[in-house]
Order: structure tokens, then sequence, then C-alpha cells
């Protein structure tokens, strides 16, 4: 399910996107780009539709998807509900 990011409280949405930016290891070359960098460009991702804050009733957790994901990562949750 997409979560609107414009409905969490900055704050919030903040941590989630830190969180998600620590976790995946974003990849930017050699040089080294400040935590606060990576958190203005997953903001500006969400922000112009090409990324989805995503929540997952099958595992009870928050996600950020690139859009192209988003189908596969929608078709798998479908399935596993189903398969319940």
């Amino acid at each position: 399910m997409i979560i609107p990011y414009k409905d969490l409280e900055p704050d919030t949405l903040t941590g989630i996107i830190r969180e998600f930016v620590l976790r995946e290891g974003t990849e930017y070359g050699e040089a080294d780009v400040p935590l606060s960098a990576k958190v203005a460009d997953v903001k500006a991702q969400l922000a112009n539709g090409s990324a989805f804050l995503v929540y997952s009733e099958l595992h009870d957790t928050v996600n950020i998807l690139p859009i192209d994901q988003f189908d596969q990562f929608d078709q798998q949750e479908n399935e596993q509900e189903s398969a319940q």
C-alpha cells in the first residue's frame, strides 16, 4: 500500500528516509556525500513521483521503492496475501 508521504509529520518522514538511506547504503561514487544530502535526494524522488513510500501489511514494514520496483512489490504482496 502506498503511504502519501505528505500525510506524515516532517520529522517522521525524515526519520524514515534517514533509516532507509543508512540501511540501503546508497552508492554515490567516490565522493563522500553527507547524510543530509542523501535524505534531500530521496525527498526529491518522493516529491517528483520517481519513488514511493510503501507499507507491507504482510511484513509490517515501511520501505521506499523506485517507481520501477513498485509493480513487482505490489504483485508479490497480493500473491502472498492470496496464499494465506
